[in-house]
């Protein structure tokens, strides 16, 4: 089972033979009180749950205490400043429960399920409202001490961060959503194809910045702003062209995740 917790809605689905058998969905409740949260999960789980099910893995936008299942300060769910989710999902089901941060779940996932099967070392991005990532070396996701590994995010860049160039804020802070962008886009035109220019230039940045600190063979993309490759690939490709090794910037592979729900299949791949 999988569980994609986010401040709008929990996706739950049932993962078997590769793919999702069934999905469950609920609105996240907009409480004060964190157990009214936990409540809504068990009920949403309860929906596509069978007598079969092994085990539980859901990945959460937060740091994350991974040997005891402690969540903190969960983003867009004020109620979770500290919660003991394994144990409290462990307790009302009767299950193992394995938690990761959300970024940490796409990188996995896409090596269990996706574009990482036949890699070692790569980095999971994902691009959408924010800008996330995880770590796989030597085939598994890389081990540290608060689950922080591969926040990219807050590396300053510019003015501000590379979150606030390599990410939908990106778009929003140019008038439009990326959807619209896009959109305008596809239809030709010139300003829009000029915004996905300049933001193909900032992920190259990201690019190197990976590089430089991972090495890893290759990048895979995920996100609703990784829908949008097409437009921004040849001005990234372009940016990296001057990083010192020349080699390694060369023989790196770019992919894009083809997983629709990849946060149901990373947190179900926690389990294994």
């Amino acid at each position: 089972m999988g569980i994609d917790l986010g401040g709008t809605t929990i996706k739950v689905g049932r993962v078997g033979n590769e793919k999702i058998e069934e999905i469950a969905v609920s609105p996240t409740p907009k409480a004060y009180d964190a157990m009214v949260v936990v409540d809504a999960i068990v009920e949403t789980i309860s929906k596509v749950v069978t007598y079969n099910t092994s085990a539980i893995g859901i990945g959460i936008p937060s740091i994350v205490d991974v040997e005891k299942g402690i969540v903190y300060d969960v983003m867009n769910i004020p109620a979770w400043k500290e919660v003991p989710i394994k144990s409290l999902l462990e307790e009302k089901l009767n299950l193992p429960v394995f938690v990761n941060n959300d970024a940490n779940c796409f990188a996995i996932g896409e090596k269990i399920y996706g574009e990482g099967k036949d890699f070692q070392h790569f980095v999971g991005v994902t691009l959408g409202t924010g800008l996330g990532a995880g770590i796989i070396q030597n085939g598994r996701l890389l081990k540290d001490a608060n689950c922080g590994s591969g926040e990219f995010c807050i590396v300053p860049y510019l003015n501000s961060d590379y979150e606030h160039y390599c990410s939908g804020m990106y778009f929003q802070k140019r008038g439009h959503s990326g959807q619209e962008f896009y959109e305008k886009a596809k239809e030709g035109d010139p300003s829009s194809l000029k915004v996905f220019n300049d933001f193909g230039f900032h992920i190259g940045q990201l690019v190197k910045l990976v590089m430089a600190t991972v090495d890893p063979q290759m990048i895979v993309f995920g996100g609703s702003v990784a829908k949008t490759f097409p437009f921004f690939k040849d001005a990234m490709r372009m940016a990296i062209t001057d990083f010192p090794y020349s080699k390694s910037a060369n023989k790196l592979e770019i992919r894009i995740s083809e997983k629709d729900d990849h946060a149901i299949y990373g947190a179900a791949a926690l389990c294994r």
